[in-house]
């Protein structure tokens, strides 16, 4: 659906953040016939390592999985920009945010959905008793 949106974007390669997004940008980068290149972890920010290179001018689709706050797709889009490359669309398979983010380019999600959260006074479940466990967990 990704690589269906962008078609006609002439996106010349696709980025995305690792690990979530690394999987996506190759996939939709072969669909698309572009290549894909991931940003990864490097102390305490991301980059892009291991030969991705981005030319300036370079047209580049942000694919990631699921974005609930942004954080890691304005991380790699901000590379992108450093690198003076052009950001021409942003791609997720899940948008969890609350309301319709603006990176700056055309955003296209493959499914939409919210998360109802609760203040822990206000949780039903806490207010029923319902223990709390990590997921996998005992």
């Amino acid at each position: 659906m990704i690589a269906g949106h962008f078609h006609d974007y002439s996106v010349d390669l696709v980025a995305g953040p690792a690990t979530g997004g690394m999987i996506l940008a190759f996939e939709v980068g072969r669909q698309l016939g572009r290549r894909a290149i991931y940003a990864e972890k490097e102390g305490d920010k991301k980059t892009f390592r291991r030969g991705a290179v981005i030319a300036p001018g370079d047209r580049v689709l942000v694919v990631d999985d699921v974005i609930t706050a942004g954080r890691s797709v304005n991380e790699v889009t901000d590379l992108v920009r450093e690198r003076q490359g052009r950001v021409v669309g942003v791609g997720v398979l899940v948008d969890r945010t609350d309301s319709p983010p603006d990176f700056g380019a055309a955003f296209f999600s493959c499914l939409r959905t919210t998360a109802v959260t609760y203040a822990p006074d206000e949780c039903p479940l806490c207010e029923a008793g319902v223990p709390l466990t990590k997921p996998g967990g005992v």
